[in-house]
């Protein structure tokens, strides 16, 4: 498979993530949204926006490696956010730069979209990640 990622000109520019993804390949995978649970079903980081971040993303990687795909073959994430303000950034972006190295997240993001909800399926939960990638 093959990623090519662009920030096209007249695009805000720089950002943490890309705007665009090209992808080629046969074999398309859809992470679930993930939460800040472990494999016992307990909640992680309550209360902690940079710590959920972090463990959602484990979980997402966990998905992906389930299909034989890594966070080099994702081609778009989309974040929930439980009750979003622009204050809560640095600790989100934390919480993604904690595990970037360990998950092989890239830098910057494949494009990424940051949704603000009123809730997830438990109010304990203060982040979902989903995670698109395209394999050969």
């Amino acid at each position: 498979m093959t990623v090519q990622f662009l920030n096209p000109e007249g695009l805000l520019q720089p950002q943490p993530y890309h705007h665009v993804s090209v992808a080629s390949g046969t074999r398309h995978v859809h992470v679930a949204g993930q939460i800040a649970w472990d494999d016992d079903g307990a909640v992680v980081a309550p209360g902690d926006l940079a710590g959920q971040t972090a463990q959602a993303l484990r979980n997402a990687a966990r998905g992906l490696a389930g299909a034989g795909a890594t966070f080099s073959d994702v081609v778009r994430l989309r974040f929930f956010v439980t009750d979003w303000v622009p204050e809560k950034i640095d600790a989100f972006l934390a919480g993604v730069e904690a595990v970037a190295t360990e998950l092989g997240i890239p830098q910057p993001l494949p494009p990424t979209s940051l949704i603000g909800v009123d809730i997830l399926n438990m109010p304990e939960f203060l982040v979902e990640v989903e995670a698109y990638a395209v394999l050969d």
